[in-house]
């Protein structure tokens, strides 16, 4: 791609998520959404073929789609109570109807078809931005929203996503459908902390994205997209291979790594608040995430590829990806479990 035309498209992305945080307004936040969606179809197509035009087309059709219904929630607010404010929805037709459109827009369950689809079908680097970046403007209203949701729905929404993106995953072999699948159940654990404790979100979605960030940048250095590709990682780069365990181990939420911080302290507002159930059937849930990472670990660290070459080790090319930010994403994808005594007073 054109470094101008880059440089434009990703100071446009960057304008849209601002824009869409930034903003009281219904209108200006629906525009921002509207730049974010249209800045990311050529991110997806950044090398043209038949899949990424097919990702992009699904993605462009799912997220019009929210935008529509979210415009037309808008529209029945405006006729009720006269006003764009975002914290002052009043109407439940309309609230029900933008929820829906943001958790469209988020790919949580039972709107989360789009998802595995479109991240299989682009590269690694569209699919990290897709899985990263594009949640925050969505969340981002709905945090400003969380007062007057509907909380049936998001419980339901909430649980479906845990459910779904365990039992998706269990049989995937293509690493980004797989992490397509942990988005959708981490997603499920940020929605249902919402009306308890918005900041809580807020330090889970900070989190994932820090994770994701660090096993998508892994992956991308060592060239790896399937399973069978993640068993020549350990004589090429073992080094790598020991990072993306521990960060497949911190994202299902193992202690003492930083994946268990926002769990541990969501389990305990569940709790503080009377909830017993609902925490206990998260959890149990959630263990079918830790199976597939779990998977890509063994995968990864415990088998060597078969083949008829007695020389197990390969040519070592030099690498030419810059991993400047990876040692902090890695450092920070494990190690901050410490700090939960000072988050949870920030609380």
């Amino acid at each position: 791609m054109n470094p101008l035309a880059l440089s434009l498209i990703l100071t446009t992305l960057l304008a849209g998520t601002l824009i869409t945080m930034m903003s009281s307004h219904w209108l200006t936040a629906w525009m921002g959404l509207e730049m974010n969606m249209l800045t990311m179809i050529p991110i997806l197509m950044k090398t043209t073929n038949p899949r990424s035009t097919e990702a992009a087309t699904k993605y462009f059709m799912t997220q019009a789609m929210a935008s529509m219904m979210l415009m037309m929630a808008l529209t029945i607010n405006l006729m009720y109570s006269g006003q764009w404010s975002i914290t002052k929805m009043t109407n439940p037709v309309a609230s029900n109807m933008a929820l829906m459109a943001l958790m469209t827009k988020l790919g949580s369950a039972p709107f989360h078809f789009w998802v595995p689809e479109v991240t299989q079908g682009v590269e690694l680097t569209p699919g990290m931005i897709l899985l990263t970046w594009q949640k925050l403007a969505p969340l981002s209203l709905l945090y400003q929203m969380a007062t007057y949701t509907n909380t049936s729905l998001i419980y339901l929404s909430g649980l479906l996503s845990i459910l779904i993106g365990g039992w998706g995953g269990l049989n995937q072999t293509q690493l980004r459908k797989i992490l397509a699948y942990s988005s959708i159940s981490h997603m499920g654990w940020m929605l249902i902390i919402l009306p308890f404790n918005p900041t809580l979100t807020l330090l889970n979605l900070a989190i994932y994205i820090t994770l994701t960030l660090s096993i998508f940048m892994i992956l991308a250095n060592t060239f790896t997209t399937s399973m069978s590709s993640l068993t020549l990682m350990w004589n090429k780069t073992p080094a790598m291979t020991i990072m993306l365990m521990a960060t497949l181990l911190s994202l299902g939420g193992l202690p003492p790594l930083s994946g268990f911080m926002p769990k541990w302290l969501m389990i305990h507002e569940l709790t503080k608040n009377n909830s017993i159930i609902m925490p206990l059937a998260m959890a149990i849930m959630t263990l079918l995430n830790m199976y597939f990472y779990m998977r890509l670990i063994y995968y990864s660290s415990l088998t060597i590829l078969p083949s008829t070459n007695n020389m197990k080790m390969t040519w070592q090319f030099t690498n030419t990806k810059h991993t400047m930010t990876l040692p902090t994403l890695i450092t920070l994808s494990n190690m901050l479990l410490p700090l939960t005594p000072m988050i949870s007073m920030l609380e």
